[in-house]
């Protein structure tokens, strides 16, 4: 049996970090949503270092939508501070494979339209 005194407690930063993201326009969706990811993902702006593949848990709020999803999606890439380009600093959330997040993918590329496909630029790729 385990001296509860001297149990080894896990550490907080192990787990996931919660971060509330609020889209109050489609023109800052369009900038931060990541196509390129197969299952959808988005970029968030943080000047915290993340490593490739960390848990990062959001709850995001898109435009004229009173709902807020969670995500539970993992970092997809790093845009350092100081990146070239004058891009922000922070990390590119890919979302889950699971069915719930899919229907996110599906109400955000729906609330784009066809801006989806323009080559106006955004923060990630």
């Amino acid at each position: 049996m385990t001296d509860p005194k001297t149990a080894a407690v896990p550490a907080a930063s192990h787990r996931p970090s919660v971060i509330q993201l609020v889209f109050k326009e489609k023109s800052a969706l369009y900038a931060a949503y990541i196509p390129a990811f197969s299952d959808g993902g988005v970029f968030v702006p943080t000047a915290r270092d993340y490593r490739l593949g960390e848990d990062i848990y959001l709850l995001m709020s898109l435009p004229d939508d009173p709902q807020r999803y969670p995500v539970a999606g993992k970092v997809g890439w790093l845009t350092p501070a100081n990146a070239s380009g004058g891009r922000t600093q922070g990390v590119g959330v890919r979302f889950p494979g699971d069915e719930k997040t899919r229907l996110l993918k599906l109400r955000i590329e729906e609330l784009l339209g066809t801006a989806i496909s323009s080559a106006k630029p955004t923060q990630t790729l």
